[in-house]
This record gives structure tokens, C-alpha cells and sequence, in this order.
């Protein structure tokens, strides 16, 4: 019988950490665990042989006055460690990294008062812990229907973060869903990189075997979705704890083939003891057989040894050990690598050499780290999936982004919907974007934002569209002036605000009324298929409302002359309301032409002689008023 043991079965770094920290403290007084450490039943019983107990509840911890206080791997609330400095405890944090990480996001995310949706079991504690750090009240998606029924205010920008065992293809659907609401949001994909590689590796072998054994606990949600995903690909998929519970009976002659998996709080010894009982050969053998060669082009995994300013030396398991230089680690100029890793760190590297010519085997991690990139990006590629990245560098042609260590050129004419004159602004910035071109062979990786903008806008001028009607007042933001008007953008569409509906009273140049950028009110006055027409011309404010009552026949009012011709000049009264003073009327005096005796802006007295609502027509008479004074002074006189 075949047997395959995935590569990743077994302990992952952050539970790896986690229990090595708890047994380095086994022999102190009073340690416990906030929680079981890890899920796995016979971890948590060989721990409290030595002593360590687990704390259940708050309340219990609450109660405690000395001792030692283990955070599990899953991680807590931001109150739990509030309330064991308040108490005085000593803290030993074995919360994973990968965890910790998504803490940080969540608390600055919310600190910005943004919706905080976490993608994962809302009952998982490193769910309950993640929430905790949430400086607002998030929401916990893990079903199809959750998601279709997420609403969320659309003024709200959202942060999508994952529980880091979740399973990853249901994770890119659930973000699917919620991208096609049209909400602003922010994925951060969380889940580790080890889970998502033991569930490709899971989902690979499981294809390709008769029988597959999944080994973990039972409250293990790591290990439950291996099961369900092996399940999926094999049909005979069994889930144990224990080699106890391996019934042998269920691998018949019908079975040539056997893969083992096992999920991340599963200690190898237990895997050890499965792959034992199931063949001949023992686990330490075939894992001696494994490590005998290596091949240029391989990738191994190593525990770090040693760290210089310039290189990485890695424990392969291999008769030599593998070295890293700090050109093989990053493309970054002169960085320090002690401050990127430290010793007993674990990580994958990909071999360029067996032999460097000293003895020792030359690795190189950012080439394998593009790689994988390059492998995410196919992913994107293939399911048209919305990336976010932050612009790397601002070149003469577009933009570089860095997706997982592989690059993405964004050309200039892709980068928004509209022409852009200086794309440094987008320098340092995070951008969405879909891969619209993918050829590494060419080293032709092309990005496209563009196409999400007019998507995006399309989606709004559709909303847009259906929610405002002719008649509607609604709020928008100049976004160009021009000699004739204004566009006002009015989220969705842009709608023209015509010179001569800027005011009731004459606008010479509208550049002096606007500047773009300016939040403005403006009345629809008629919408025409795509095109929407715009006033300020409210007819609340209709100057011509009470003009009966202020320019009645015989009332005097002062104006300034606003224009002239040569039968008279026009006075504005206010805006939207001009006045006729004719030739005749400016003075007893024969007035030849009315720019011998006035001049424009001028500000004259002069008494209503003629109003016609009806006609928006009013007749001044300055003679009448000067008629009318000089009697009044005879009167006096005589």
C-alpha cells in the first residue's frame, strides 16, 4: 500500500511557539493557560501532568491574585491583558504572530471608524479574541446567506480581515459577494500561509489517493476544514484523534493508496504513530529517505540557526546547512536581515545550489516568495478577483505594485478613468486592481484599475439615476468651471449648471462664482437621457415673488446701472430684477445719449413710474423724482 504524508501535516509555526513556550515555563509555580493552549486534547493532558492547569472563564481569572498566565495561541481580548497587568500576573504571550497581525489591523482599522467585517466561526476564540481588539462592533461572516444579506450604510468604508484557519477558497467568496454590493472596502487576507498551503496540499493528495486520514481534535477548526475539503476530493475520508481511533478494517483490497494530513495543533508524534501502524516502514525512515538528496530547484524548509547583517544561515535537515544573502532574501538595498528575522524562526526556501563551492547549500527566498506571488496572481488572474496592493514605485510609463513579492505593472493609461497628468500622488498608496494580463514567462504581469472605476461608476450612475427625479434639490461638488457653466458632480453622474442658471441675477464669469472642489445645492431642472440640467434658480427665492409690493408705481428705490443702450440705460434693483430708465426720464435736461451722463455701476435714486408683473418689466423715472422735489420745495417757500 502507498502511503503519502503531506509535507504539511502537523505543527505549524505559531502552535509550534506556542507549546514550546508553555513547556519552558512548566516548571514554575502556579501556570496556567488562558484556555487550552491549542486544540489538542492530548497537548492539554500531557501539560497538566506537569503542572500547567487551563483557566476556563473570566470570572476564574478574575479571581487570581499570583501566577503565571500562558495567552493561547488563538489570542484574547485586548481586556484580558488589561486585566492581568491590573492584576499584577506575570505574562507569557504565545498568541501566534499571524494572529497578532490581525489584532493590529482591526484596532487601527476601527480606530478610523471603519466596519470591521471578520470572515470566520464567530464562536472560534481566535474569532472572540480578534473582536475584542475592535474599537467598534464588527460583524462575523462565515455563510453564503450572511454575506448576501450583509448591508452596511454606504458612507461607511469597510475592513475585511479572515480567521487565519478559514478556508481560503470560501473566503475569496464570501469577498466576492460583498465586493459586488459596491461597498468601499479593504480585504486584508489573513489566513495564514501555512493553512493555505495544507489545504492545497490536502485538497492535491486527496485527489489522487483511494483513502484519506485527517488527524486532529475534534474542536480543531484548522483540521475541520481539511476534512471537509479532503471529504470533498475522496469520498473515503476518516477524521481521528488518535491512532486508537484508526480502524483498520475500513482499508480494504480495493485501497492501494493512503494520504495523511493532519491539521496544525496535531504534535508529530501522533502522526508518527498513524503512519506507523499503517506500514511497515517507520515515520523517521521515510523522513531519513526524504532528506538523503536534495535537488537545485527544490524547496525546503529550515529552522533559522544564525542571523548576520547580510545573510541567513537555515538547519534543512540536510548534511550541510543552507545560507541565505541578503540579495537572495529581498530586492531591498542594504537591508539589515536581523531586523527581518531572528534565530528559531522557520521558513521555506527554494535551492539554487547544492554545493556552493564551500560546503554549503545556496538558497534564495525572494525568488520563491515570487513564485508564490506569481501563483496568487494567476489565481486573481483566472478568478477575476479584486486585488489591493500599495504602489511600490511611480515609473514613467504607470505603476509597480507588490503583490507577495511578485510584481504588478499598472500602465498609465489603466490607472483611473480619466487622463492623470502626475501619478506621483499615488505614490505609497494602496490601490484595487484586477489582473487584466498574465504572462511570467514574459515578465508581462498586467494590472488594471481603470476598469473597477468606470464598473464602479456605472454602478452609481445606475443608482443614481434611479433615485433622483426633475424637481429634486440634491447636494454635489464642482468638479470643472468653464466659460458657460459648472459640472457638478453628483456621486455618479456629472450634471451642467449653465451660466444662466448660476443666479437670478447675471453672472459675468463663472470662474469668480466657483472653484472646484466646492460643495454646492443645486435644483435638477430636467434630466435628458444621460444628461442632467442644473439650476440655482430656486423659486423660493424668485426676486420677482413680492416685486409688486417693493416697486409698486410711485415707490422711489435706488439701483445701480447695470448696462446701457441708447434709448436708456438698465438699472439692477437687486439680483434678478432690472429696471428700465429710459433717455427721456434721466433729467429735465435733453439727454442726448445715456452714457453722457451716467456711467455703469453708478448708483441712482429714481421713482417707479410703470410695473408689469406679468411681463417682468418696471420703469424708472429719475426726472419724475426731480419734478416732484422741486415742488415740493416751492411749496415750502411760498
Amino acid at each position: 500500500m502507498e502511503i503519502r504524508v503531506a509535507k504539511t501535516a502537523g505543527f505549524c509555526f505559531g502552535v509550534e511557539r506556542a507549546v514550546e513556550k508553555v513547556y519552558e515555563h512548566a516548571d514554575e509555580n502556579k501556570v496556567y493557560t488562558y484556555g487550552p493552549i491549542i486544540h489538542n486534547e492530548t497537548v492539554v493532558a500531557d501539560l497538566k501532568k506537569k503542572g500547567v492547569l487551563v483557566i476556563e472563564s473570566l470570572e476564574e481569572l478574575k479571581s487570581m491574585n499570583e501566577g503565571t498566565i500562558i495567552i493561547r495561541s488563538h489570542g484574547v481580548e485586548k481586556s484580558i491583558y488589561d486585566l492581568i497587568e491590573e492584576k499584577g500576573l506575570k505574562l507569557v504571550d504565545a498568541t501566534c504572530p499571524f494572529v497578532k497581525k490581525i489584532h493590529r489591523i482591526v484596532y487601527e482599522e476601527s480606530g478610523k471608524d471603519n466596519v470591521i467585517v471578520i470572515i470566520g466561526s464567530d464562536k472560534h476564540p481566535e474569532v472572540e479574541g480578534i473582536k475584542g481588539w475592535c474599537q467598534n462592533e464588527p460583524i462575523v461572516i462565515e455563510t453564503v446567506q450572511e454575506a448576501e444579506n450583509l448591508t452596511i450604510p454606504e458612507e461607511k468604508h469597510i475592513c475585511i480581515v479572515s480567521q487565519t484557519t478559514f478556508n481560503y477558497k470560501k473566503f475569496q467568496d464570501l469577498v466576492e459577494i460583498i465586493s459586488k454590493k459596491g461597498y468601499d472596502i479593504n480585504v486584508f487576507n489573513t489566513i495564514c500561509n501555512a493553512t493555505e498551503e495544507r489545504q492545497t496540499e490536502a485538497r492535491t493528495i486527496s485527489k489522487e489517493v483511494d483513502a484519506m486520514i485527517v488527524i486532529g481534535g475534534r474542536s480543531s477548526s484548522n483540521t475541520q476544514k481539511l476534512y471537509e475539503i479532503s471529504k470533498k476530493e475522496c469520498a473515503n475520508t476518516y477524521y481521528i484523534q488518535t491512532l486508537d481511533d484508526l480502524d483498520f478494517k475500513m482499508f480494504n483490497e480495493s485501497i492501494n493508496s493512503v494520504g495523511i494530513t493532519a491539521g496544525a495543533s496535531t504534535p508529530n508524534n501522533i502522526i508518527k504513530e498513524v503512519h506507523k501502524g499503517m506500514s511497515e516502514m517507520s515515520f523517521e525512515q521515510m523522513l531519513e529517505e526524504s532528506l538523503v538528496t536534495i535537488r537545485n530547484g527544490e524547496v525546503v524548509e529550515g529552522t533559522i540557526i544564525d542571523v548576520k547583517e547580510d545573510e541567513i544561515i537555515l538547519n534543512i535537515g540536510y548534511k550541510a546547512d543552507g545560507i541565505i544573502t541578503r540579495s537572495e532574501y529581498s530586492n531591498t538595498p542594504n537591508i539589515d536581515l536581523r531586523n527581518e528575522v531572528k534565530v528559531g524562526d522557520t521558513m521555506e526556501a527554494k535551492v539554487l545550489k547544492v554545493n556552493d563551492g564551500e560546503g554549503q547549500v545556496l538558497l534564495t527566498y525572494k525568488r520563491l516568495a515570487a513564485e508564490k506571488g506569481n501563483k496568487r496572481l494567476e489565481e486573481a488572474f483566472n478568478n477575476k478577483e479584486v486585488l489591493t496592493a500599495k504602489v511600490a514605485q511611480v515609473l514613467d510609463g504607470g505603476l509597480s505594485v507588490v503583490v507577495e513579492e511578485a510584481r504588478v505593472f499598472i500602465p498609465a493609461s489603466l490607472v483611473s478613468d480619466t487622463y492623470e497628468k502626475n501619478l506621483e500622488k499615488y505614490a505609497g498608496q494602496e490601490i484595487q486592481f484586477v489582473i487584466s494580463e498574465f504572462n511570467p514567462r514574459k515578465r508581462r504581469i498586467i494590472g488594471d484599475r481603470k476598469q473597477l472605476l468606470v464598473a464602479e461608476k456605472a454602478e452609481k450612475q445606475k443608482e443614481l439615476f434611479a433615485r433622483i427625479n426633475a424637481g429634486d434639490t440634491v447636494e454635489g461638488t464642482v468638479k470643472n468651471v468653464t466659460d458657460f457653466g459648472a459640472f457638478i458632480d453628483l456621486g455618479g453622474a456629472d450634471g451642467l449648471l449653465h451660466i444662466s442658471e448660476m443666479s437670478w441675477g447675471r453672472v459675468e464669469n463663472p470662474k469668480k462664482v466657483f472653484k472646484v472642489g466646492d460643495p454646492v445645492k443645486v435644483l435638477i431642472k430636467s434630466i435628458d437621457g444621460d444628461k442632467i440640467a442644473l439650476s440655482l434658480k430656486f423659486e423660493d427665492q424668485n426676486p420677482w415673488l413680492n416685486a409688486d409690493e417693493k416697486y409698486a408705481v410711485g415707490n422711489v428705490v435706488t439701483g445701480k446701472v447695470a448696462r446701457m443702450t441708447d434709448f436708456g440705460a438698465f438699472v439692477e434693483l437687486e439680483p434678478g430684477v432690472d429696471a428700465l430708465l429710459h433717455v427721456s426720464q434721466i433729467s429735465k435736461d435733453h439727454v442726448e445719449k445715456p452714457s453722457d451722463v451716467l456711467s455703469v455701476g453708478q448708483e441712482i435714486t429714481a421713482k417707479v413710474v410703470d410695473f408689469k408683473k406679468d411681463d417682468k418689466k418696471i420703469s424708472l423715472s429719475v426726472k419724475a423724482l426731480d419734478t416732484e422735489k422741486e415742488v415740493e420745495a416751492a411749496e415750502v417757500t411760498e
